[in-house]
């Protein structure tokens, strides 16, 4: 099935991956600062790319294996979400003084992994709302 117009769920499909692309340089320029230390890193790094690709290619093609592709994907960036929040906080606790609010303003940003999760929560929202 082919869009027909640009119904609400083809406009948010749209805004999820254009947003994906933007948190996906912000995620690479930040890990690449702390030079990839830890494997986990490539993670969103690799994925922000294919989630803006597979939810550009199903904006404007709307057929069957996309669209499942794309839901699965968003499961996947949900998960990886909240593994990266988990990561994070882990990782201002190990610094000098713990959980102490410098450590929290200096430290990894414990809320980007959560938009992460949350951009994907949007796309599984519209997947499922269709």
């Amino acid at each position: 099935m082919y869009w027909n117009g640009w119904p609400l769920e083809r406009v948010g499909i749209l805004f999820v991956s254009l947003a994906f692309l933007m948190i996906g340089i912000q995620v690479t320029l930040f890990h690449y600062r702390q030079n990839f230390h830890h494997k986990a890193m490539w993670i969103p790094v690799l994925f922000a790319p294919l989630f803006f690709i597979v939810g550009s290619v199903f904006t404007f093609y709307n057929v069957g294996w996309v669209s499942t592709l794309f839901f699965w994907l968003m499961w996947l960036g949900l998960i990886d979400g909240l593994i990266g929040f988990y990561y994070h906080f882990r990782g201002v606790g190990i610094r000098v003084g713990g959980w102490a609010l410098r450590n929290f303003l200096i430290g990894p940003p414990i809320i980007l992994p959560l938009m992460f999760t949350a951009l994907s929560g949007l796309g599984l929202i519209v997947m499922y709302w269709r």
